[in-house]
């Protein structure tokens, strides 16, 4: 086909992931030679046009999604080139999830954090076209901001690669969030109140006048941008299936599920996983069950989860304990039971107030009452 590229089986590979993405990955850099072709760019080019159409309106929400910064960390030379380093093993900018091992080649942890910080650099560039045209039509008076992500990334610290596989490290979970509240106009200040994800939602609700669904379980952040006054005093965090995490801010702690249990269920109306539908023979033990508090009303789907073949689960390393004042890095996993049973209170408490199904419960080894 002309316009097409050809590449060898082996192009690619060292980039160690499933054989159909890789391969899909390789056919399409081809074709991204220009950064205006990628779809960072095409994405942040949109908002700008809908920035020029809409910028002088009234009561819009706009969110730009650009999935960046994500493997594979793919850029053009302009971008590596701010980040000069050696390295001579094989290509490599799409590290697997699992532990760094020995045979890994040497320099990998260096290399990928150059071709991470290079994809991030193009980040901050289409970031910072946008502050340009908040400036450019006045729009910091009435507008509000909100720049954030939707979780962190291991580049061989604690010697891992990736996410959802290894314990959820604060690289992970402790995510950059920026909040620009033309109300307020504060800037250049730390708020150290514990929030989450879930509290930007009423926090758009409310900045819109807009009353809170009962079904949204998060905070309005407005007294937190203003007094950093608490809205939680813990939050639970954590991969399906895996560790349930929960931080107060002082201690982190990590409460595996009982090894022998596989009770593990989804709960849901989308008959499929990440990559695939579900199987035949999940499908056919499923029962329709709730509604649940976070069904909004709905009955759904109680599906027994049968790990596909294609899809990595989080492993079962056991229980974590960190105290962040005396670790912040979270190097050492301590023994203290006050904190420990403190830890599994709120996680029960949290559970209670999201309507967690009672097999749970049993799963991790912890008293609902």
């Amino acid at each position: 086909m002309e316009g097409s590229v050809k590449r060898t089986k082996d192009s690619g590979k060292g980039n160690c992931r499933p054989t159909h993405r890789w391969r899909q990955d390789w056919v399409n850099r081809g074709f991204l030679d220009e950064e205006e072709k990628q779809p960072q760019t095409v994405t942040w080019d949109l908002a700008m046009e809908f920035l020029d159409l809409n910028g002088d309106c009234d009561s819009w929400l706009l969110q730009i999604e650009c999935f960046d910064p994500h493997e594979p960390f793919f850029t053009q030379q302009s971008y590596k080139d701010l980040y000069p380093h050696t390295y001579a093993g094989p290509f490599f900018d799409w590290p697997p999830y699992r532990q760094i091992k020995e045979d890994d080649p040497e320099g990998a942890r260096e290399h990928i954090r150059c071709q991470y910080a290079a994809l991030l650099s193009m980040c901050d560039r289409n970031l910072g076209r946008l502050l340009d045209k908040m400036d450019e039509k006045n729009m910091w008076e009435d507008t509000m901001l909100i720049v954030n992500t939707d979780h962190g990334f291991m580049l061989g610290e604690h010697s891992w690669w990736g996410k959802n596989v290894g314990p959820t490290y604060n690289e992970i979970a402790n995510i950059p969030l920026f909040i620009w509240d033309p109300r307020h106009k504060l800037a250049g200040e730390t708020r150290n109140a514990l929030v989450q994800t879930i509290d930007l939602a009423p926090t758009i609700y409310n900045y819109f006048q807009v009353q809170v669904p009962e079904s949204v379980v998060g905070k309005d952040l407005e007294n937190v941008i203003v007094n950093d006054i608490p809205v939680r005093c813990a939050a639970v965090y954590g991969s399906h299936g895996g560790n349930i995490n929960c931080t107060d801010g002082r201690y982190v702690y990590m409460r595996a599920p009982d090894p022998d249990n596989d009770n593990l269920f989804n709960y849901t109306l989308n008959c499929s996983h990440m990559c695939q539908g579900f199987t035949r023979e999940e499908l056919e033990g499923a029962e329709l069950t709730g509604p649940f508090g976070f069904t909004n009303g709905y009955s759904v789907l109680k599906v027994k989860k049968i790990k596909p073949k294609t899809q990595s689960g989080q492993l079962n390393m056991g229980d974590f304990l960190f105290d962040l004042k005396q670790d912040p890095h979270m190097e050492h996993s301590i023994h203290n039971e006050e904190a420990e049973h403190m830890m599994k209170k709120h996680i029960v408490e949290i559970m209670k107030e999201n309507s967690v199904p009672e097999e749970v419960y049993v799963r991790y080894r912890l008293r609902k009452e």
